[in-house]
């Protein structure tokens, strides 16, 4: 099979290795000059996506795929669609579904989810007067599904005055131009869980998986919001919060012509769902530790998505934990060619062949016999762990993580720890799980 690889970041990188071991024939184009060397020497890649399409379809009368990493290509994706090429990552309605908040909300609603109340704002002194005169604990999220998780806010105090001095600050550091495109959303109190399956055009691919992300850059939920530091999946136990939420706008993404991996993230309290925003692409690093329960390679899910014949993923019972490991300046990428580019990646005696494999690298490419880090901003990667129980999966993981020696790595210490004392059994005595 050929395999096209299509994104900003080659985020898929460690997927694509996957692959390429496997025997397929993969190509990949990376469109951002400063990606463009993860997995440099270990990956073959291509200056002109759309060159390639010839190649792709010449495959002996079977059609190759093409997998979209981001969600703002999604029209291009349905276009290639129309033009008969097999593709997997999301549609146009996937792009709109994340990077437009308020329609991501109002999607929900029409489905009969109920949702906190959501105000979009594209200047900030209207943002800072609408506080002022309602105050309250709000969430701060910018729209894009490209735009930078560190400037996100969730608000602390219940008067709002931390949130309204944030505004504050953005609006005297905003130099003009292109306008600010953001929400202020009510915040809700409760378990954050998410729910997230395989979509193949026509219905949901079974098991969906539950996934408990841990978004702080420092352990103690201390620090930036990076987008994720590490995760706790199973592919047991989602079933009455799929039902009850992602399950229900199925005739949307069927009308919208969308097939890749969809995910929502919510609060669950005593009230009950609160569905937050979706991902409409590949999770990072969520593609890695799925994969750690898959009784089946990716190319055999990939197939089955296509071809329709199935909807059932092979999965294994427990846990996967994932443990994101980074360098400085991560989770920012001013400084990172004098810091840490470049730097030798390294294991201690004893490392296995499982243990490899449960290494999924992200920003990294291979100088002679070596792995050193590349890239834009410090994203080693992550390292994957399974388990019967949320600790089981956890010690794995770290167990793993402290294999890998890296000056300077960086990495959360308390992957699990919120799930397996407070938020399974949360979510259990409401009655979801």
């Amino acid at each position: 099979m050929r395999y096209l690889g299509i994104g900003e970041h080659n985020e898929l990188g460690a997927l694509y290795l996957g692959l390429a071991a496997q025997g397929h024939e993969v190509r990949v184009f990376v469109e951002h000059e400063a990606s463009r060397d993860v997995y440099g020497g270990m990956l073959d890649f291509t200056a002109d996506w759309q060159a390639e399409l010839g190649w792709l379809r010449g495959n002996g009368g079977d059609a190759g795929i093409v997998l979209f990493e981001s969600a703002v290509k999604g029209e291009t994706q349905d276009a290639l669609r129309q033009d008969g090429f097999q593709v997997i990552g999301g549609s146009a309605l996937g792009d709109r579904l994340e990077a437009e908040r308020e329609f991501g909300q109002d999607v929900l609603r029409g489905f009969g989810l109920r949702t906190a109340a959501t105000h979009g704002f594209t200047d900030y002194g209207a943002a800072i007067d609408f506080l002022r005169e309602h105050g309250g604990r709000h969430v701060l999220k910018f729209n894009g599904a490209n735009g930078s998780r560190m400037r996100n806010y969730i608000g602390e105090m219940d008067d709002g005055a931390d949130m309204l001095a944030l505004l504050e600050l953005y609006r005297s550091h905003h130099a003009g131009g292109q306008p600010p495109d953001f929400v202020l959303m009510r915040h809700v109190r409760g378990v954050e869980v998410g729910v997230g399956a395989y979509f193949n055009g026509e219905a949901f691919l079974s098991p969906a998986c539950i996934d408990f992300e841990h978004k702080r850059f420092f352990p103690g939920e201390l620090g930036e919001l990076t987008g994720e530091m590490g995760t706790i999946v199973s592919y047991r136990g989602a079933e009455k919060l799929f039902a009850a939420s992602l399950a229900k706008v199925a005739p949307l993404l069927r009308d919208g012509g969308y097939c890749g991996y969809i995910n929502l993230n919510m609060i669950v309290n005593g009230e009950g769902l609160w569905p937050l925003e979706f991902t409409s692409r590949f999770g990072y690093p969520g593609f890695a530790i799925c994969q750690a329960l898959h009784d089946e390679s990716w190319d055999a899910i990939f197939r089955r998505m296509l071809s329709r014949d199935s909807l059932k993923i092979a999965t294994r019972p427990g846990f996967a934990a994932g443990v994101v490991l980074t360098v400085p300046p991560f989770p920012y990428s001013h400084g990172y060619t004098e810091l840490s580019k470049g730097e030798p990646i390294c294991f201690h005696p004893g490392v296995s062949a499982d243990d490899r494999a449960a290494l999924h690298f992200a920003e990294v490419a291979r100088l002679g016999d070596h792995l050193v880090t590349s890239g834009s901003c410090g994203y080693v990667g992550v390292a994957t762990g399974i388990g019967d129980s949320v600790q089981a999966a956890s010690d794995e993981a770290y167990r793993v993580t402290r294999k890998v020696v890296v000056p300077n790595l960086r990495y959360r210490t308390d992957i699990g720890d919120r799930v397996r004392l407070h938020d399974l059994d949360t979510l259990g005595r409401l009655g979801w799980l």
